[in-house]
């Protein structure tokens, strides 16, 4: 789960972090309203969507007046911006985050994630503030400083002080930096992330270390214990399939090619991804229906599957342990009774009450072809966009 960049900041002030101060706006109105309010002479109009490169996409406006931040949110709000992160159709901007100006020194980039050789978080730390990380790591890679650390005991003080002198903070602020690093590790852990980033952080002419910016993604299998940061998801940034997956318990992304697919469990599901590519098709999406799907959940995620426009055929591919064929086959058969199926479904089974799951499509009088093994199903399904 994504939140926004000034719920984000709200979170890392609610753990004793510095943060500018500023407000959330919906309409333009408020936006003024928040720079009259907010008393500084320079602020920041910043886009609230769910993707980096805001700024370069006309997101991010520096004003010095009421009429300056009124002309910036004007062109702003309700514009859909494209970047890196969006796609090519970009996302809409509904919300806007006004913030008070900051007397920048230096920027700095910090973030936490999961390093899963270690099984520890690792804080990453670099001079380079204000650039994409990636770039930083492909082009100057020893500019990035790592240090994992233990969730029970969290960042050291020795890791904090190689980690603030190392990417360059001055003297005087580093142990101010300290507490910074130290705090950011401590939300990451307490909150359940899976990514944490400041990008930048930065060292003020006033003696301040503080967040420009900042991104945080949830596990969304810890949730349940975060009620307080479930309240924050906006729906508007995410895709409605996933949205409707999310309320089966169905785990499904959005991809961008045109063979829908419907895998129980996450690694058959990437190697079928895998297969149909290597056969010359490009899945629309990653969806595992799971080891204990009910009829219900299968008819569910074969809907989602269909709902998607790109979808031109359908691979079904199902290995029965716990979750049996038969079900699945009349999960497969309920739903194309109910959407009307315009595009050929290619369905493999194996496994428990196999030839029974076999037996009821067969019998169904649908138009559903069958494959043996998962390379006859890619095969099939991918000849079915060249017939």
């Amino acid at each position: 789960m994504k939140i926004h960049e000034f719920q984000a900041k709200q979170l890392l002030g609610r753990f004793g972090l510095i943060v500018p101060q500023g407000r959330e706006c919906k309409t333009v109105e408020e936006a003024v309203a928040a720079y009259e309010a907010l008393s500084t002479d320079v602020c920041v109009v910043k886009a609230q969507i769910h993707a980096g490169g805001r700024g370069k996409a006309g997101g991010v406006k520096l004003v010095k007046s009421a009429e300056e931040a009124r002309a910036a949110a004007s062109q702003i709000l309700g514009a859909t911006l494209v970047t890196h992160q969006t796609g090519p159709e970009g996302q809409l901007v509904r919300r806007l985050w006004v913030e008070e100006g900051s007397q920048i020194d230096r920027e700095y980039y910090l973030g936490i994630v999961i390093d899963r050789e270690q099984g520890l978080p690792v804080m990453m730390a670099s001079s380079e503030g204000g650039t994409e990380i990636e770039e930083v790591a492909a082009k100057t890679p020893e500019k990035i400083l790592k240090a994992a650390y233990s969730p029970e005991t969290g960042l050291s003080d020795a890791d904090a002080q190689r980690l603030a002198e190392g990417i360059g903070i001055p003297a005087a602020l580093v142990a101010d930096a300290k507490t910074y690093l130290q705090g950011l590790a401590k939300v990451f852990c307490a909150l359940d992330c899976s990514l944490a980033e400041i990008n930048p952080l930065v060292s003020t002419k006033d003696g301040k270390v503080l967040a420009l910016d900042a991104k945080m993604n949830f596990d969304d299998n810890a949730l349940f214990r975060h009620e307080d940061v479930v309240a924050l998801r906006d729906l508007d940034e995410e895709d409605a399939k996933e949205i409707e997956a999310s309320k089966y318990d169905l785990s499904y992304i959005s991809l961008d090619g045109q063979i829908g697919c419907m895998v129980n469990g996450a690694g058959l599901a990437m190697s079928t991804m895998d297969v149909i590519q290597l056969y010359g098709g490009e899945p629309a999406n990653f969806l595992d229906v799971g080891g204990g799907a009910t009829t219900e959940k299968v008819a569910a995620a074969f809907r989602i599957i269909l709902s998607d426009p790109k979808v031109k055929a359908v691979l079904v591919n199902i290995f029965g342990g716990i979750m049996k064929c038969d079900v699945i086959a009349e999960g497969v058969i309920a739903a194309v009774k109910e959407v009307s199926l315009d595009v050929p479904l290619v369905v493999r089974l194996e496994g428990t009450n196999v030839e029974r799951g076999k037996a009821l499509l067969a019998g169904s009088g649908l138009p559903i072809i069958s494959a043996d093994d998962l390379d006859d199903a890619a095969q099939k399904v991918c000849a079915t966009l060249n017939a």
